[in-house]
């Protein structure tokens, strides 16, 4: 499998990249944007080897988080999808689809709003859309979140490749900041997505799946699916799935149905 990576800068952001796998005539690329703490590499390096010999992958690391350095701006979905659009350009790609996975699938959902003709198909995964799609006592733990209180999976990670001191607190506080002050998006808002969608969500996820069935009911013809697990086991997220990887080969077959479809 071909593998090449780089950095696209947006701004004085420079936001990481890896592209796995050849382009195929007729398939745009499928751009994976990896949840809040996560690297490409907990997120997403069991998936892509099952994707990336049928798709072009491109998987990207937002602000923070990886190998993408941090800045002093915030870290917002408005703003990581200009990154990820600095990202396209370089790579002279007019037309991905996307799966935004938990605080990416805001990017993702971003991206598809305000870049349409971009977006041909999207996966809005473990993903919420409005802030009253989790109860009060989330937003009040959130409020009081603390370092400790993120997985040692996203730690160790971030030690590997970012050991200079403070990293991981800046880190930390970026996600923190990125949730809390989430402005969400009204049914209105997501009614005029144009990009063809499936909302995907655990039966044990951070939203419920009446949630999920409501998100996808505003967004035109999207489709849902609703997967046993919990939040990002069924990616094959690390900190979710513990290596067991079954649900994630269980759940592939239908987002690559979609993609095709």
């Amino acid at each position: 499998m071909t593998f090449t990576h780089g950095y696209a800068d947006n701004n004085g952001l420079r936001m990481y990249y890896e592209v796995h796998g050849r382009a195929v005539p007729g398939q745009p690329p499928l751009l994976l944007i990896p949840g809040g703490g996560s690297t490409i590499g907990t997120n997403f390096s069991e998936l892509i080897p099952l994707l990336a010999d049928r798709r072009q992958v491109i998987a990207v690391e937002e602000e923070g988080h990886g190998r993408t350095q941090p800045t002093s701006r915030p870290l917002t979905a408005e703003n990581s999808a200009g990154d990820v659009l600095a990202v396209l350009d370089q790579l002279n790609v007019e037309t991905v689809d996307v799966l935004g996975f938990s605080a990416g699938g805001h990017t993702a959902i971003a991206l598809a709003l305000g870049r349409p003709a971009i977006v041909r198909r999207l996966i809005a995964a473990s993903t919420f859309a409005s802030r009253d799609a989790v109860p009060d006592e989330f937003w009040q733990g959130m409020a009081k979140a603390a370092l400790d209180d993120m997985p040692e999976t996203y730690k160790d990670a971030d030690r590997r490749l970012n050991p200079e001191p403070g990293h991981l607190e800046r880190l930390f506080e970026l996600d923190r900041r990125r949730i809390l002050d989430f402005p969400g998006w009204s049914d209105e808002e997501l009614g005029t997505i144009t990009a063809a969608t499936l909302v995907v969500s655990a039966d044990r996820d951070v939203v419920t799946a009446d949630y999920a069935a409501r998100m996808a009911s505003a967004i035109p013809s999207a489709r849902l699916l609703i997967v046993p697990g919990g939040h990002g086991d069924y990616l094959g997220e690390q900190a979710a799935s513990g290596g067991d990887l079954r649900t994630m080969h269980a759940t592939v077959p239908f987002l690559l149905r979609f993609l095709g479809e």
